[in-house]
């Protein structure tokens, strides 16, 4: 029997063996993606991040102009891949402000290292002459002693004529290897470490930056859920739509609160008995009977794959409408998602960043002649996109924050020059 293939996924990819080359690294990248068998924010900007990784390791660059570009051709294969995860290019930029980052930080670190060579050298000139002139002043002060006419005028002794007592056996030879003679000494020549050299510490420092980002999107969630007893308070009813593993990290840490959940959609086993064990309501209801229990909730608490720069999130299918009634009713709406979801793109046209998907689980095979000649066009989105006047507050890994503060929080971690993905 021939063995049995197991479909592609996140930890397979990540840890290939043997491992796989640069190339053919980009290419499977470009192609799950593709085919949505790796999906969800976080997976995307893991993947992200381990491809522009083994650019920075494998690619030969010998300048951080190179290197950017190579990063960014690599990464905009990412997007142009699956454009709806808006995660690709967040980390994308990412990484292309680090290397930014770190080359400013070495040519600062060598400007130091030049600097401090030059003031050894003129230390070591200092040490060289003065001594000499203090031997020369001590040898005109003995020979002023042994003179038997005594000097009319005093002559002054300043530090140009004790320079220019030296022995011209100094002046002449030795000073060659002390210094040019001249007024300003020209400093000693030092050797620096070879361009090879700076280049492999530079490479180093950008792979040790990127497993921090790698570090930051892993801890996320738990930093996220950390604020959760901030924001739901005791006796509270939240309502939760599609919960993923981010929204159900942030109720569970709440659990102390003895709150009632009232959950929309599919969630883990783990979601409702913690929340059992913790004393907590929880109960289901339809999408269908969203409305009617509103003026029960206090809190709605909605998961983001993306939020725009705008405040704008993309949320699962249905959140806009789960949002607007909430919002009719008075009710506080709560965005959870790390801060590598949040994209600098202000998604004017949010339409096309909104995933379709097929329609089966709306039609039944047996309504396939109302689909065909009946003219019927089925649509089944899989994500939505909910308006940032829908939204209340905004609850990443750096705490709450509201929609006019995304924007301090956008210009901390992306750089100007990387905005603009689709440049010429």
């Amino acid at each position: 029997m021939a063995p049995v293939k197991h479909a592609p996924t996140l930890d397979i990819f990540l840890h290939a063996h043997p491992p796989l080359s640069l190339e053919t690294t980009i290419e499977r990248a470009c192609s799950l993606l593709k085919r949505r068998q790796i999906r969800g924010p976080e997976a995307c900007a893991l993947v992200t991040a381990h491809v522009l990784a083994q650019v920075v390791a494998k690619s030969k660059w010998s300048d951080v102009d190179q290197l950017l570009d190579r990063v960014y051709q690599t990464g905009r294969k990412l997007v142009d891949a699956q454009p709806q995860e808006l995660v690709l290019g967040n980390i994308l930029r990412r990484v292309q402000g680090l290397i930014r980052d770190e080359a400013v930080t070495d040519r600062t670190d060598e400007r130091d290292e030049q600097q401090s060579s030059v003031s050894n050298s003129i230390s070591d000139l200092h040490d060289t002459l003065i001594p000499t002139a203090m031997k020369s002043s001590t040898s005109l002060t003995a020979l002023a002693r042994n003179t038997r006419q005594p000097s009319l005028i005093a002559t002054p002794q300043s530090m140009f004529n004790l320079l220019s007592a030296v022995e011209p056996s100094l002046m002449s030879g030795d000073m060659s290897s002390v210094g040019s003679g001249a007024s300003t000494p020209t400093p000693a020549r030092t050797t620096h470490p070879s361009g090879g050299g700076r280049v492999a510490a530079l490479r180093d420092e950008i792979l040790d930056g990127i497993e921090e980002i790698k570090d930051e999107i892993g801890q996320s969630d738990d930093q996220i859920a950390g604020f959760a007893e901030s924001q739901i308070r005791p006796g509270d009813s939240v309502l939760v739509y599609e919960p993923s593993c981010t929204a159900e990290r942030f109720l569970i840490k709440a659990a102390r609160r003895k709150y009632t959940l009232f959950l929309v959609g599919a969630a883990s086993a783990t979601l409702e008995k913690k929340l059992a064990m913790a004393k907590c309501s929880v109960i289901r209801i339809s999408r269908d009977a969203v409305s009617s229990y509103m003026s029960r909730v206090h809190r709605v608490v909605l998961d983001a794959h993306a939020i725009a720069a705008n405040g704008g999130v993309v949320t699962h299918a249905g959140g806009a409408r789960l949002a607007r009634a909430a919002k009719a009713a008075g009710r506080t709406v709560l965005v959870v998602g790390g801060v590598y979801r949040l994209s600098p793109e202000p998604l004017t046209r949010p339409d096309s960043f909104v995933e379709w998907g097929e329609p089966s689980r709306l039609v039944r095979f047996a309504d396939g002649s109302l689909v065909g000649d009946g003219g019927l066009d089925i649509e089944m989105p899989l994500t939505d996109f909910v308006p940032a006047n829908l939204v209340d507050l905004y609850v990443t890994n750096l705490g709450p924050h509201s929609k006019d503060y995304l924007e301090i929080v956008i210009s901390d971690h992306y750089k100007c020059e990387d905005l603009e993905l689709y440049r010429q």
